[in-house]
């Protein structure tokens, strides 16, 4: 199966709230964990013991685990086999983007049959051309996998490049282009801060040209709410994989928070 048969599978059985995964330092002292390998191991296994067979979508925040090295590496290789042997679709949040061999390299860690780090889809920048994602829009489309390509991002820092030019912006450009390509075979989605998705339409972004999906990281810890996603997407709402971290997260701290707060917001989309 193409992962958007995989995604739009996972999604009427699961609901379509992506849980990120991100174990930054407080989360783990929060939770009464050691910062390092051996905290993000247990954080780790609890997330997949608790929600693994409950969402669709897990959004592993690579960099979390890359601090700690090959010992935090090794964690996120168990956590993603963990996950896929649950049922559930990983997204690896890595933001990639580079050039040529490098890109490529980049598509095989992530996307080849067998690599330890082998996930369903894949974040990855446009911001050294479209183009040079091609290794990963191919190898994508080879393997049955998605990409997320950066759009209109959340962080307050993303509109003073994005939306250079207005309605001719490079974040339209971006999306103009991720359009087309998503109509030539494969999952090739966006991604699009929930905080931020209004600025389509000020912009002059055409939204329901995309025929992939919409990554909306931003609801809950950052403010948006299901009502504000479901405002901003109107008519694309569903396509819309509303992602939360922060917000179902923090209610790990005791027995049962994280799948009382995870089927919470999952009846509100």
């Amino acid at each position: 199966m193409s992962f958007r048969e995989r995604l739009a599978e996972a999604v009427a059985q699961r609901g379509r709230l992506c849980v990120g995964i991100d174990p930054h330092a407080s989360l783990l002292e929060a939770w009464g964990l050691t910062d390092d390998a051996a905290g993000l191991r247990v954080f780790s296994r609890r997330v997949v013991e608790e929600l693994g067979t409950e969402a669709a979508v897990f959004k592993p925040q690579v960099s979390f685990y890359e601090r700690f090295g090959s010992a935090g590496y090794a964690v996120l290789e168990e956590t993603i086999a963990a996950l896929r042997s649950a049922g559930a679709l990983v997204l690896a949040d890595a933001k990639r983007g580079d050039i040529g061999t490098t890109m490529a390299a980049y598509a095989d860690a992530w996307f080849a049959e067998g690599s330890p780090l082998e996930a369903d889809a894949l974040t990855v920048s446009p911001y050294l051309g479209f183009e040079s994602l091609r290794p990963a829009l191919d190898l994508a489309r080879e393997r049955g996998k998605g990409v997320y390509i950066l759009g209109l991002t959340s962080n307050p820092e993303g509109a003073s490049l994005q939306h250079i030019g207005g309605e001719a912006s490079v974040a339209k450009a971006v999306i103009d282009a991720a359009a087309a390509e998503s109509r030539t075979g494969g999952h090739v989605g966006l991604v699009i801060g929930a905080t931020t998705a209004s600025a389509a339409a000020d912009l002059g972004i055409d939204l329901s040209a995309v025929e992939g999906s919409f990554l909306t990281p931003g609801l809950g810890a950052q403010g948006a709410t299901p009502e504000d996603l479901k405002r901003s997407f109107g008519n694309d709402y569903a396509k819309v994989l509303a992602t939360s971290s922060r917000d179902v997260l923090k209610h790990g701290v005791r027995e049962g928070g994280m799948l009382e707060r995870f089927r919470e917001v999952s009846a509100q989309l």
